[in-house]
């Protein structure tokens, strides 16, 4: 294992078999996110991007918890907002903070796990929402909780969730902030399993070393074209499937894979 200086206790990183792990790490407020914790995860999520000792990236919280989303105790310590210049500036701070953690996410070329030992909510949710893949630990909740403290909501939940089940019920899930159990949040497709305490951890890193073993640019690939899939017409997937197609064919990976089918034994993928 390499331990990654992240800067600040408020988050920790570590790299092993390709395997990069980022715990938010506020446990006495359930992780609730800070100004170090999220200038902490951009920096690492920038350097990962382009490791190529990383294949995959599993983004969990520390204590049980993933994260409360953001911190309303220090919200309720704020002087009131009154629009001028610092809000602003604020704002435009916040609108790349969240590119660089919940978007980059959504866009690196590598694939990404959310790990939900606990309960996620409001901006936690939706950096779990930003990954690929999410699992969770029975007995987690999952609620957007926006509106039960009168935010509209932030770090790209409402598009992430919409994606996931559709305008109406996304919809729903916001405006009254419902609480799903993990379970529930899996019949509905926001999270892809559910594994019990004894088996999460376990689980959950298998399936990340699995991927880390796997053809990376296929996988880079692949995911372009998932996610072009959702809001492209069939004729512009299906041409750039072609074109990716044709590149995955040129790598060294592909190569080891077709041998590796004739001499009957699993490949060795390296990433190219």
């Amino acid at each position: 294992m390499t331990a990654v200086d992240t800067g600040t206790d408020d988050l920790l990183a570590d790299i092993t078999d390709g395997v990069a792990v980022l715990t938010m790490n506020r446990p006495d407020r359930r992780n609730a996110l800070s100004g170090p914790m999220l200038t902490a995860m951009a920096a690492v999520l920038a350097d990962v991007e382009t490791d190529e000792a990383v294949r995959c990236v599993v983004l969990t919280g520390a204590g049980g918890a993933f994260s409360a989303g953001g911190d309303v105790k220090a919200m309720n310590e704020r002087p009131p907002a009154n629009g001028s210049g610092p809000l602003t500036a604020a704002m435009q701070r916040q609108r790349l903070g969240q590119r660089a953690t919940s978007g980059r996410l959504w866009s690196m070329g590598k694939p990404t796990i959310a790990a939900i030992p606990g309960p996620a909510a409001g901006a936690g949710l939706a950096l779990a929402l930003a990954c690929d893949l999410r699992y969770a630990v029975s007995g987690a909740v999952l609620t957007t909780a926006f509106a039960r403290v009168a935010f509209s909501g932030d770090f790209g939940g409402t598009w992430f969730l919409t994606r996931l089940v559709g305008p109406a019920r996304a919809k729903e899930l916001y405006y009254f902030s419902e609480r799903l159990s993990a379970d529930e949040a899996a019949r509905e497709g926001i999270v892809n399993a559910v594994f019990s305490p004894e088996e999460f951890d376990r689980e959950v890193m298998a399936r990340a070393r699995r991927l880390a073993a796997g053809p990376a640019i296929a996988y880079r690939y692949m995911k372009e074209n998932l996610d072009r899939a959702v809001h492209a017409d069939l004729g512009e997937c299906m041409d750039l499937e072609v074109t990716n197609h044709f590149i995955t064919g040129m790598t060294a990976d592909h190569r080891e894979a077709t041998q590796a089918f004739v001499d009957k034994r699993e490949p060795r993928f390296i990433g190219r």
